[in-house]
């Protein structure tokens, strides 16, 4: 039932990597980023500035508004010459866009072209960039819908299912899946809360057809893990194939890590609409950055089915050779509230595995990483983090195949560590450099002694390897059938949450 995902191949994205007028003199430092992290960037340029409004009675008040014309208009022919120039297709793809706000009354959307040569349209209202943007050469992305209509949510009375063949359900900002969810729209503390109104199944319930993904809303750099990434099916990786997916809805989103996810209903793939009669056969194949804990099969935005892994595979026998997936996360150091002039770690280190390293995961939130394989079985990496607060850490999803016997080698900073295969999948392991905090302590503050050992473990530099996880537990099939039909037009779509809380979301698929 799967077989239709068999012409087509996975490619990731940050489509939603907004980038000032400040950004652009970066813009080569920022693409070498994205070249490590996804397959295509669509950029979104920003066009907007906080500027202190001086209109009666206010005196310097804060009001975001469109930059000057002739800055948009030098940005904007910048972006066109590095899209051009820059897009390498079976390398990475680049598409050129924008973000657009209008009044705030319509929310926002970010705008993208297949070609290079189209205007950035400066409007109030969503109306009138509809009249304006080609149909089949432009499309408009609804973002953070769930905020209140009219106060820069999504207003659904005004929507186009040809520009936007798909809406963003998670971000930065968090999820605007619906009012009720697991991590609603509040890191943004001035823009929300979440309300009902403008989330996605508010978009669904309408009879709206249109696809789910997942970007960043990224300021700082493309790709920072834990905003969102798109997962799009297309068959190559050129503009044309992933434009032709865009619009045939062939994406979907995830909120960390890199969930791969195919869902068929009687045979249609994401996306699709079909003409079909009782039962419905939904069939899903998930494989996870660590273990999944549940699947979830809605119909018409309410819960009809479901699957919970976690309790199905732990207690499963191990074969001699196993593979398995585990992440190793660094950043934990001293408070720069108390080291003051406390400056970026460079954490230098090395796996080394008696078998091969299948896959690795870059789990990044800032420019300044980087990792190299050496042959099969080894690589190397070097990470930048900064002292808390706020904790930023860098990370890696290893997957890893090797003898359940065998070990493996962690050399961080200089020491080694070495952990058997069965010791990380029994339980996590953290490693803090205790003597360098105490060395710290006494060079800084001349303290050295205390009946207590928690001031220096608090402030010591610290990495965790997390519990490993077989196969059986973060790869999962589940097949569903549907004996009824609700409504003259159904559609479905899937839910995958892993234990750690990261999540995937399929598109819909439409039944008639």
């Amino acid at each position: 039932m799967l077989e239709i995902y068999e012409k087509y191949n996975l490619y990731w994205a940050d489509a939603h990597s907004n980038l000032h007028t400040f950004h652009l003199k970066d813009i080569e430092k920022l693409f070498s980023h994205a070249k490590k992290m996804i397959d295509f960037w669509p950029i979104a340029y920003y066009p907007y500035e906080c500027y202190p409004h001086e209109c009666g009675n206010a005196k310097g008040f804060p009001v975001e508004l469109w930059l000057e014309k002739k800055q948009i208009e030098k940005d904007w022919n910048f972006l066109r010459e590095f899209v051009t120039q820059n897009n390498q297709e079976g390398k990475i793809v680049l598409f050129m866009g924008y973000e657009w706000q209008g009044n705030g009354k319509d929310g926002d959307h970010n705008v993208f072209y297949l070609d290079n040569n189209q205007p950035l349209y400066r409007c109030a209202r969503f109306s009138t960039l509809m009249k304006r943007l080609p149909k089949g050469r432009a499309i408009a992305i609804p973002h953070h819908t769930a905020y209140k209509v009219g106060q820069r949510g999504k207003n659904w009375d005004f929507h186009d299912e040809v520009l936007s063949p798909f809406a963003e359900i998670y971000s930065s900002h968090g999820s605007s899946e619906q009012d009720i969810t697991e991590e609603p729209l509040y890191s943004n503390f001035h823009m929300g809360p979440s309300t009902s109104g403008g989330t996605i199944f508010d978009g669904l319930a309408r009879g709206y057809k249109f696809g789910i993904i997942a970007s960043g809303d990224n300021h700082p750099c493309p790709a920072i893990y834990g905003h969102g990434l798109m997962a799009c099916y297309a068959e190559e990786l050129t503009k044309k194939a992933l434009w032709d997916s865009f619009l045939k809805r062939r994406v979907y989103g995830v909120s960390r890590d890199r969930i791969k996810l195919r869902y068929s209903l009687n045979g249609e793939m994401m996306g699709g609409v079909i003409e079909s009669k009782p039962p419905f056969i939904n069939v899903i194949e998930v494989e996870g950055g660590s273990s999944i804990h549940r699947i979830e099969i809605y119909r018409n935005n309410l819960l009809i089915a479901d699957y919970t892994h976690t309790g199905k595979w732990e207690e499963l026998p191990l074969k001699d050779k196993v593979r398995f997936k585990f992440k190793i996360e660094f950043g934990w150091g001293p408070d720069r509230r108390v080291y003051t002039d406390i400056g970026e770690k460079i954490w230098k280190g090395v796996l080394e595995v008696d078998g091969k390293i299948v896959s690795i995961e870059k789990c990044w939130k800032r420019l300044g990483q980087d990792i190299k394989r050496e042959g099969k079985n080894r690589c190397h990496f070097t990470l930048t983090t900064s002292p808390p607060p706020p904790l930023i850490t860098e990370s890696f999803i290893f997957e890893v195949e090797s003898s359940k016997n065998s070990s493996l080698l962690f050399q961080i900073n200089g020491k080694k560590f070495i952990f058997k295969v069965g010791e990380i999948l029994e339980h996590s392991h953290l490693i803090g450099f205790l003597e360098e905090s105490k060395r710290l302590a006494y060079e800084r503050w001349g303290f050295k002694k205390s009946y207590r050992e928690d001031p220096f473990w608090h402030h010591a530099y610290k990495f965790k390897i997390h519990k490993g996880i077989p196969e059986q537990g973060y790869k999962v099939k589940f097949i569903h059938k549907e004996e009824s039909k609700k409504k003259e037009v159904d559609y479905y779509m899937v839910k995958v949450i892993q234990k750690d809380g990261a999540c995937a979301w399929s598109s819909p698929i439409w039944v008639k």
